[in-house]
Order: structure tokens, then sequence, then C-alpha cells
């Protein structure tokens, strides 16, 4: 009897992955025809085919399967936001870089946090912990978006180098406040002193994880896993974050970490041999779309339709408070203090624009909805509001606003003949 229980489960299982796959490469089809972004139909699916509409799909039914796929989900995608960031290009731009992915998530969680607490009456904390999880920028949509709209460079690497770090700060900061709320302390020193921990060894973790398994898949002289790269790396996501969380420290940061040093190896002496770096290739960027389309898809399953249209306004507050509130703050700040960049009005202006919230905040958001953390309801639209807002609003418009602003390569170009 147990037997047979456990195979049907099983099986459901594979049927919703099935489900899930399907829908997301029939959303991205479709995004290519509408030049819309694709995670906003992944969540937009995700609520037709949960349980609000059609009930294809309840993966609230399997706790430690929801929790599995957003968790490994969240690592590799910050993982690959690591490999996208250019050592050479970060070191111009890397006073800009590090106080937008650091002081601006603190700038923005506590701007947001404020106005979560006028609007929802809800406790600081709570307000907090919104703001954390949504302060965050999504390197999983603006890399694609970049791939299409042809930005100046510096201005590229620094809004993608910002939201692969912040992603990781913003990680890191949620899981400081949900500590707090779950164990009802807070001590100032001693939560910075854990924070601290949680970066220095998600760092240290992630650079010995990068480089050891690295060298292992290395063309020569240490290569013994040389054929088998592809699964190396998906390896070093799951050791690296497993590994951090063991002694204290963020995975998420350990991946990300990871991601860094695979993406510039020869930084680090180390080199694939061209069949081992397209297996590597092909594969991560399938993992990651898949990781991709499960978590949104799955966001957008768990949406309670009735709760969204309770809290549908207070919500939207929060959202263009965020986009037009603390993001334009938080550039200004943040910008200030690297007069080296002499960075000009037209660059800050989009990069105050260009700030869509994704995967970890969706990821993030999820595995609070599924620990059924108090607030989680509020939590949930707000983070679905924001993602809408940000991904339909600014994420359509991308080339628009830097075709006004003379940002595109081939203005530029133009510009300087």
């Amino acid at each position: 009897m147990e037997s047979s229980i456990q195979t049907i489960a099983s099986n459901t299982l594979l049927i919703i992955f099935a489900v899930v796959a399907m829908t997301g490469i029939i959303c991205s089809k479709i995004s290519e025809i509408l030049k819309v972004p694709d995670v906003v139909l992944f969540l937009i699916a995700g609520i037709l085919i949960g349980p609000s509409f059609f009930r294809f799909i309840d993966i609230g039914q399997y706790q430690v399967e929801n929790q599995l796929i957003l968790t490994f989900g969240s690592a590799f995608i910050l993982y690959l936001g690591g490999k996208e960031i250019s050592l050479k290009v970060l070191k111009d731009v890397r006073i800009s870089v590090f106080l937008l992915s650091t002081l601006g998530v603190a700038i923005s969680a506590f701007i947001v946090a404020k106005i979560v607490g006028l609007t929802f009456g809800v406790s600081a904390m709570t307000a907090l912990l919104i703001g954390s999880i949504i302060a965050s920028t999504d390197p999983a949509t603006l890399v694609p978006i970049f791939n299409q709209v042809k930005i100046k460079d510096r201005v590229k690497q620094t809004v993608i180098s910002e939201s692969a770090f912040n992603d990781a700060t913003g990680a890191i900061l949620t899981s400081a406040v949900l500590a707090i709320i779950l164990s009802g302390k807070f001590s100032l020193s001693a939560n910075i002193y854990e924070l601290g921990i949680m970066v220095v060894v998600g760092v240290v973790v992630g650079i010995v994880t990068g480089i050891a398994l690295l060298k292992l898949v290395n063309d020569q002289p240490y290569g013994i896993f040389k054929d088998f790269a592809p699964i190396i790396s998906i390896l070093s996501v799951v050791i690296a974050y497993e590994v951090s969380t063991k002694f204290g420290g963020s995975g998420y940061m350990a991946c990300f970490i990871v991601g860094i040093i695979t993406g510039n190896k020869k930084n680090f002496k180390i080199w694939l041999s061209q069949t081992s770096y397209d297996a590597d290739f092909y594969v991560a960027e399938t993992l990651g779309n898949i990781c991709r389309m499960s978590i949104f898809v799955i966001l957008g399953s768990q949406v309670d339709l009735a709760v969204l249209g309770k809290y549908f306004v207070p919500s939207l507050l929060v959202a263009l408070s965020l986009m037009f509130i603390a993001r334009p703050i938080c550039v200004i700040v943040c910008t200030m203090f690297d007069r080296n960049a002499k960075w000009s009005k037209k660059e800050m202006l989009f990069m105050m624009w260009v700030r869509e919230t994704g995967v970890i905040p969706a990821a993030l958001c999820g595995i609070i909805v599924a620990m059924k953390i108090p607030g989680y309801e509020i939590i949930s639209s707000v983070v679905f509001m924001t993602i809408l807002m940000t991904l339909i609003i600014q994420g359509s418009t991308t080339k628009l606003v830097a075709k006004k602003l003379g940002l595109l390569e081939d203005q530029i170009t133009e510009s300087s003949k």
C-alpha cells in the first residue's frame, strides 16, 4: 500500500515537471513573438495552470520538492550571474558596483520597509523582510535583455555586475532578517557579526570550491575529470552551497563566487578544451533556463488571486515607490562617491530605470510562503506585483530608454565618427 502511494506521488511529480517544462517552452516562444520578457509570461502561465484556474499542477502538496527547486534554482542562477561578470571591466567601475550592491540594497530595503509599514500597517521586521526580498535586481532577466539590446559596455557591465552582487546581498539580508523573526531576538552587534561571517565564509568557500573543482577539469596537467566539465559545474554549485551553509556562511554568496571564478577562469590560469567548454556552456544554459521556468511558473501557481486582489492597491503603491523613489535615491547616493567613473546624467538616468526584480526575490518569496511566515500573504502579493510591474514597464522599455538617452552602441559609434 505504502509503495503504491509513493509510486503515485512520483508519477504526479513527473507530470508536474512535464507540465511546467512544456509551459515554459511555449511561453518562451510567445515572448520572442511579443517581445515581452519571458518571466512575465511564466508568472501568468503559472497562475493559469495552478489551483486558481485550471488546476493542472499544485506544487504546494510537495513542500520538500518545492524547497529543493527554489533553493537549487536560485543558487544555480546566482552562479550563472557570476559567470557574466568580467573582472577586467569591473575594475573600472568597482566602487559604483560595490556601493550599489551593498549600500544600495540597504537603502532600497529600508525605504521600501518604511512604505510597507505605512501602507500595510505590519510589524517593522515583516516590513523589513519585504524590503530585503525585493531590494535586489535580477541578472537572469537583465542578461537576456542586454544580449538583445546593445548598450554602452561599462553601463551594461555595471548593471549586470550590480544585479549579480546585489542578488547575493539581498539573499543574505533576507536570511538575516528571517533569522531574527524566527528567533525573536535582535542584537545589532550579534547580527552584524553573523552577517559578516555569512559573507566571509561564503566568499572563502566559493573561492576554494571554484578553483579546486575547475583544476580538475583543466585541460592540463591536473584535469583528470576534463571530460565531465558540465557535471563538475553543477556539483560545484551544490558543494559550495552545502559546505558554506554547514559552516554558517551564505550558500548564495559561495555559488556566486564560484560563478565569478568560472567566468574568469583564465585569470586563475585555468583553461578548458574547446569540447569541454562548449559542453559546459550548453548544459549550464539549458539548466539555467529550466531553473528560471520552474521558479516563475511555480511561483505563479502559488499566487492566491483572492489575496492579490485584497492587497492590490497597497502592493501597487509599494512597487511604484521602489521604482520611482527608492531606486533613484539609491543610484544618486551610490554613484556620487565614485568620482573616477565620471558618470554622466544620462548614464545615471538609465541605471535608475533598469532595475528589474526577478528570480532570487521570487525564489526567496516561494521559500517564505512555503514556511508560512507571519504575513506571508502580504509578502507574496508585494513580490508578485513588484516582479510584474518592473518587468512589464521597465524590462519592455529598456531599448527605448537607452535610445532616447543615446546609450546604444550604434549611436555611440556614430557620434564618435
